[in-house]
């Protein structure tokens, strides 16, 4: 497969597939970006930081050969594809964003403006397999959550966004991944993972710890 070249942002969180990324954007090198992704109809990348900061910073005795603090980030990321896009004032956009297929970084590059493009290939999609019936309760703990996040939250605002595949190993597991108190690090090996029912097994695993499976 010929590989895509796309434009990226690295972000302090990791995109699952299926997940919800609302962005306010203020940065010069996003709001172009943004913009030709809106116009194109074209998905960018999120890949999760592993050094720097989302927003770009000169900061002495920490930079790189541009003067601006370093940025480093993993090499696997998800496709995000923009569903909403404003222009609430100039100089700042709000988008809302969906999660798309995962793909991992085969080489990058930083232009002068600081956006990070790169080439990528793309990842297979999880295998469809259906939740267990031994980890249903994690389903019934996860609409248990969304009851209580839908009091008095607008709905645009909640963290889990329609449609609901409650019965889908890969939906609900990366749901679970996303809302975890899981380290970066953590969190990113759990998107990485190409078995959802693994996954799904790890976050009953930690739900267990937190004494929050239901079951």
């Amino acid at each position: 497969m010929t590989p895509l070249e796309i434009p990226l942002f690295p972000l302090q969180t990791v995109l699952f597939p299926g997940g919800y990324l609302p962005l306010r954007i203020f940065e010069v090198r996003y709001l172009d970006m943004m913009s030709r992704c809106q116009q194109a109809q074209t998905p960018f990348g999120v890949v999760s930081l592993t050094e720097g900061g989302e927003v770009r910073r000169r900061q002495a005795g920490l930079t790189d050969g541009a003067g601006f603090v370093s940025e480093a980030f993993q090499t696997v990321g998800t496709l995000a594809h923009i569903n909403a896009f404003e222009r609430p004032q100039p100089g700042l956009i709000q988008v809302r964003c969906s999660g798309g297929q995962r793909f991992r970084v085969l080489g990058s590059e930083r232009l002068p403006h600081g956006l990070w493009t790169a080439k990528v290939e793309l990842l297979a999609d999880d295998p469809v397999v259906t939740v267990p019936a031994d980890l249903t309760h994690l389903a019934r703990a996860l609409q248990l959550l969304l009851h209580k996040l839908e009091q008095g939250a607008a709905a645009e605002d909640l963290p889990l966004q329609p449609p609901y595949l409650w019965t889908d190993s890969t939906w609900l597991s990366n749901r679970w991944s996303e809302l975890l108190p899981l380290a970066p690090a953590e969190r990113q090996r759990f998107m990485q993972l190409d078995s959802p029912l693994l996954r799904l097994e790890l976050v009953a695993d930690q739900l267990d710890r937190l004494g929050l499976s239901g079951n």
